[in-house]
């Protein structure tokens, strides 16, 4: 007896080609959009599984190598029939669950799985249909990421509100996740996605920080020492002779910290040359005799 076929890459809305990260990515946004925590759309449950089946598939390369060996000649809804001789891969999940949990036919057909399992070194490891991984986003300031140390996150959850304590390890950047295993409701996990705060003075670019700075027209044409305020206070910075608007100077290692702390990303000074408003009789008569030599 046939089943109804899956596109699983249809599902997670990726390229046949797509990276284990582009996978990861995809399945990250469908989950947050589609979990039935907070997901308000009348479908959300059922999306959610079929997001989860899809990515359980997906992730690990052995079930996608076999899934893939289905070829593309499969259409989403097509009644399938696995080809003669087509032998399931056998996974013991323990405690008598058996096939199904939660995973569609066409999936057990293949696989003969659970729901939600997960592998770890001493191999699969049965989890409850239950379990739901939570996204969540805490937003930091460029100060609380260079510091790192715990923040306190407040949880929204169905079972109510709680805090929960995040630690932020040095190398945290915009776009950086962190995983609190087993603290989601009914045991899942939670990921939390670092986004940093816009800030008054610098702007991010990964580990990279860029800054504008006003100079003086005769300071510019001079060179010479100026001083640079930067996260970790301020510092003396050379600026070349003849410096031009808009000119890019570097300060290594001023940026956010790197994983482990060794290292850090740059400091890009943006040169903004500030013309007088105003002139006084004196300057006035000193820019024209300047304008005189040229």
């Amino acid at each position: 007896m046939g089943v109804q076929y899956k596109d699983y890459y249809e599902i997670l809305g990726v390229d046949r080609k797509a990276s284990s990260d582009e996978i990861r990515k995809a399945y990250r946004k469908l989950a947050k959009q589609y979990h039935p925590d907070v997901s308000k759309e009348k479908n959300a449950e059922a999306k959610y599984k079929e997001i989860n089946e899809a990515y359980e598939v997906l992730k690990d390369p052995d079930k996608r190598q076999k899934y893939d060996t289905l070829g593309m000649n499969w259409q989403a809804g097509q009644d399938f029939t696995p080809p003669p001789g087509w032998g399931n891969i056998h996974m013991d999940f323990g405690n008598g669950s058996g096939a199904g949990g939660g995973f569609s036919d066409f999936f057990n057909t293949l696989f003969g799985g659970g729901l939600g399992d997960i592998f770890n070194s001493s191999g699969y490891t049965r989890r409850s249909p239950m379990q739901r991984d939570l996204n969540v986003e805490l937003e930091l300031s460029l100060e609380d990421a260079m510091r790192g140390g715990t923040h306190s996150l407040i949880l929204k959850t169905a079972s109510g509100r709680r805090t929960l304590n995040v630690n932020l390890p040095v190398g945290i950047t915009d776009g950086s996740e962190i995983k609190l295993p087993g603290k989601a409701d009914n045991g899942g996990d939670i990921y939390v996605k670092i986004k940093l705060a816009k800030h008054k003075i610098f702007n991010f670019n990964n580990y990279d920080l860029t800054r504008e700075l006003k100079v003086k027209p005769w300071d510019a044409a001079l060179g010479g020492d100026i001083q640079v305020e930067t996260l970790f206070g301020s510092v003396t910075m050379k600026m070349p002779p003849g410096t031009q608007d808009g000119q890019k100077l570097r300060l290594r290692g001023k940026g956010l910290p790197k994983r482990g702390g060794k290292d850090s990303g740059d400091l890009y000074v943006i040169i903004r040359i500030d013309i007088p408003r105003t002139l006084n009789a004196k300057q006035k008569e000193l820019w024209q005799e300047l304008a005189k030599l040229n």
